[in-house]
């Protein structure tokens, strides 16, 4: 066995385009709109720092919910597990206020 060798697949591997996402406080963020897996060369539309972890983590796109609500990136390590069902959802391990906002 390999030291640092997961045996489970990290939990953005299990995310799919479509799902409900949930904060840790039970609250609907929106749904996913793009997944990237950790060390992607796609940038997100973010500040400059926040777009480089992301990137290296990687990250979803939330379409957020509600009528003045922005899109917001969760990083790879905010994801505390996805459940595939209907409906599929995503939970993740921070409030919304946490999450990265999307600059357009």
């Amino acid at each position: 066995m390999e030291p640092n060798n997961p045996t489970e697949p990290l939990p953005i591997a299990r995310v799919n385009v479509g799902m409900t996402v949930f904060d840790a406080t039970g609250d609907e963020v929106g749904s996913v709109a793009a997944v990237q897996m950790p060390g992607t060369q796609a940038r997100p539309d973010t500040a400059a720092g926040v777009a480089e972890h992301l990137m290296t983590s990687g990250y979803l796109r939330i379409d957020g919910t509600g009528l003045l609500s922005n899109d917001v990136y969760a990083a790879g390590d905010q994801i505390a597990d996805s459940v595939e069902g209907q409906p599929a959802v995503v939970n993740l391990r921070v409030p919304s206020d946490e999450l990265y906002r999307a600059a357009s």
